[in-house]
């Protein structure tokens, strides 16, 4: 492996624990309607990173404005494609920005949402690829998230319409074009799960999707890792959230600690 991807990746997964716990706050760049939550990004992000948050997805502009709160240990990863969410005919994924500028920015992994079965899955195909050889070349760790096409839609609605065989395929192309690092969609059980993270074969974290209760959150992340997941990609359940420093300790009670969650549960509850 590249010297400089490895040193990267020590900071994306931690090797005390051997998790990546994520607070995605990139979501002004792919939702239809900006969210509460972000209005205050600087102090999202403390919060994230008093509960233990080591890793941020942020867009160039907000990743300027917070900088300052990150700790030495915090890592960046920054987006390359935002989702034009405003067409009448649908969102589609576009392309933003580059693995150069990443460097030239400090980031310590780039960002790729791969939507497929859509009308540009082959040029979605293309430019996950592209990054991944760009990736590779320059020792820049690549996330892709191999999610479900509409990422505001309930989990239980996206697995009607295209299921956990979406998310296998969708994961195992993102680990084929050089993703060191999937993000997945929880697939409804941990069987399913299982043969995404088997068939991925890199290391994997779990989305955390449209706003949950806690204990449906939290129980998804114990099952998720029992399978082999490294840890969560979560956005809209943490800047979303009464207590974004709480939440984001009972996700690392659970994912670092290996923390029951319904003792997670309990440690979060008390908190309020």
């Amino acid at each position: 492996m590249n010297l400089g991807k490895a040193i990267r990746l020590k900071r994306l997964i931690e090797p005390q624990y051997g998790s990546c716990i994520i607070c995605a706050l990139d979501h002004g760049m792919t939702s239809p309607n900006f969210l509460d939550g972000l209005y205050d990004t600087r102090k999202r992000t403390q919060e994230a990173i008093a509960g233990g948050a080591n890793v941020f997805m942020l867009g160039r502009g907000i990743a300027r404005q917070v900088m300052s709160e990150f700790t030495p240990t915090t890592a960046l990863a920054l987006m390359l494609s935002a989702s034009a969410a405003g067409r009448p005919q649908g969102a589609v994924v576009t392309p933003i920005g580059s693995v150069e500028e990443a460097l030239r920015l400090g980031a310590d992994a780039v960002v790729v949402y791969v939507a497929l079965a859509g009308e540009n899955e082959a040029e979605m195909i293309q430019f996950t690829s592209q990054i991944g050889e760009t990736c590779e070349n320059l020792g820049m760790p690549f996330i892709a998230e191999a999610e479900f096409p509409n990422a505001y839609q309930t989990l239980t609605e996206a697995g009607s319409t295209y299921g956990a065989k979406y998310l296998l395929r969708n994961s195992r192309l993102c680990a084929e074009l050089g993703a060191d690092i999937v993000k997945v969609n929880w697939s409804g059980d941990q069987s399913s799960f299982e043969k995404i993270v088997r068939a991925a074969n890199v290391p994997v974290v779990v989305a955390g999707g449209t706003l949950v209760s806690d204990e449906e959150l939290l129980t998804r992340m114990q099952q998720a890792v029992a399978v082999g997941a490294i840890g969560c990609s979560v956005g809209r359940n943490i800047f979303q959230h009464r207590n974004p420093t709480a939440i984001t300790r009972a996700l690392c009670r659970v994912i670092r600690e290996k923390w029951n969650a319904r003792d997670a549960l309990a440690e979060l509850e008390a908190s309020r």
